[in-house]
């Protein structure tokens, strides 16, 4: 499997380059040069397969023969070792597929827990390679992933970048409570800034003679293609239903839904799509007109989804051969105000007994207004455990008995070892030479 560029510029030649690498030469976004069709009676017959058994047919299309199908076999039995459940809303109707049952609460653990090993992987396949650096920006999910994911891997550092008095404590402690080779750098700015800072370090070329530089955000290649594997699995769990999926999606960066849009491309019965935001809406905004339009991002109660520029449009316009009519008449767009967020949270949890996080209700929103029951079955993803967003959720369903996973608990916890840094590029550049 080769990758290129979103800028048209560069060809990358393996999986290993495309994972250390992150980006072009020109600064583009890497794609799968080619995605190919899975086999007709696997995609029929996906109801009679494993879970790991979808994961390792799926990883198999997209990464080729890079890696040996039993090497495969093993990243994926150490990567998933959680459920990814199907949970019946109402009947036969509306579903939601819950991610968030990994490590630290957030579908991010899926894909980046499999980059984490795939990194481990390369890195002892080459033990003369130096050690690496992973930078990533967060407001909170990402980064807590991050951390689980390569805490204590050997030969890798991580610096989780993240926007000073924009987090909550419990959203903070996620990422600033590791220690030894996690590295929590609060950022005096915005998360583009702390976005910003990454593409700056990852492009420098004076930093990258001194220091070994990639990315875990979904920058990053192979972070995003593992997220392909839960669409694939959810519609196995439909056990043959005949009408077609309507995915909708929580989007801020909008690597989930690339990685839906490939799952269809490689063969997958999904109607469309839902691009699911809330305020900051700059992409259901260019499916309504056509202009793409960034802006800064506004903070709402759904705080991954805080981001004015998507990563991931990029690469949605490359599949899509930047094809306006194409792009739009696979995805729609949604929009919900925090306000209409916790009217829906809590007539989720009074009329159907389902707690939700607030990225997961914008989702659940934004099906109910679109999905046409008599030909489609409805699938919105639940991205993070309600509890990640505990003081959302209390203060919307006043009653609630909201319980504090064990792992939120422990980083209650724990002190914080952070370090302080402006949004200049020469003062992340100057700690990383030192450090």
């Amino acid at each position: 499997m080769n990758y290129s560029s979103t800028n048209g510029d560069a060809q990358v030649g393996s999986l290993s380059e495309a994972l250390f690498q992150t980006f072009s030469s020109n600064g583009g976004l890497l794609m799968p040069e080619t995605i190919n069709l899975l086999p007709k009676e696997f995609l029929l017959n996906l109801h009679t397969f494993s879970f790991k058994e979808i994961c390792l047919k799926i990883c198999l299309n997209l990464f080729g023969n890079e890696i040996p199908e039993q090497d495969l076999e093993e990243i994926i039995e150490k990567t998933f070792d959680f459920e990814i459940p199907l949970v019946e809303i109402y009947e036969k109707e509306v579903y939601s597929l819950e991610l968030f049952h990994g490590s630290t609460l957030s579908f991010k653990d899926i894909g980046m827990r499999f980059m984490a090993e795939l990194m481990s992987y390369f890195l002892a396949k080459n033990k003369d390679k130096e050690e690496i650096t992973v930078l990533v920006a967060t407001t909170g999910d990402t980064g807590s992933a991050a951390a689980s994911a390569f805490f204590e891997k050997e030969g890798i550092k991580l610096c989780i970048l993240y926007p000073k008095n924009k987090l909550s404590l419990l959203q903070e402690k996620q990422l600033n409570t590791w220690g030894k080779n996690i590295i929590a750098l609060e950022i005096d700015g915005t998360f583009e800034d702390c976005q910003r800072l990454v593409k700056e370090a990852i492009a420098n070329k004076e930093l990258n003679k001194k220091i070994q530089l990639t990315t875990a955000n979904s920058y990053n290649i192979a972070r995003l293609l593992p997220q392909c594997v839960y669409y694939f699995w959810a519609v196995a769990q439909l056990k043959g239903e005949k009408r077609t999926a309507i995915f909708s999606v929580p989007s801020g960066n909008f690597g989930n839904i690339t990685a839906g849009i490939i799952a269809k491309k490689m063969g997958l019965r999904i109607s469309r799509f839902i691009a699911a935001t809330n305020i900051n809406d700059v992409v259901p905004q260019y499916l309504l007109n056509g202009s793409f339009e960034p802006r800064p991002a506004v903070r709402t109660i759904s705080s991954s989804m805080d981001t004015g520029n998507p990563v991931n449009f990029r690469r949605l316009l490359t599949l899509y051969n930047h094809s306006y009519t194409r792009f739009s008449a696979d995805i729609a767009g949604y929009r919900l105000t925090d306000r209409r967020t916790k009217n829906t949270l809590k007539d989720l949890y009074e009329g159907y007994n389902y707690l939700a996080d607030p990225h997961s209700t914008v989702a659940y929103a934004a099906l109910k207004n679109y999905l046409t029951p008599e030909s489609e079955v409805g699938i919105f993803l639940a991205t993070a455990h309600p509890a990640k967003y505990y003081e959302v959720v209390k203060q919307t369903i006043l009653d609630v008995e909201l319980e504090m996973p064990p792992f939120l608990e422990e980083v209650l916890r724990k002190d914080k070892e952070v370090v302080s840094l402006s949004s200049k590029f020469d003062d992340l550049k100057e700690f990383l030479t030192k450090n």
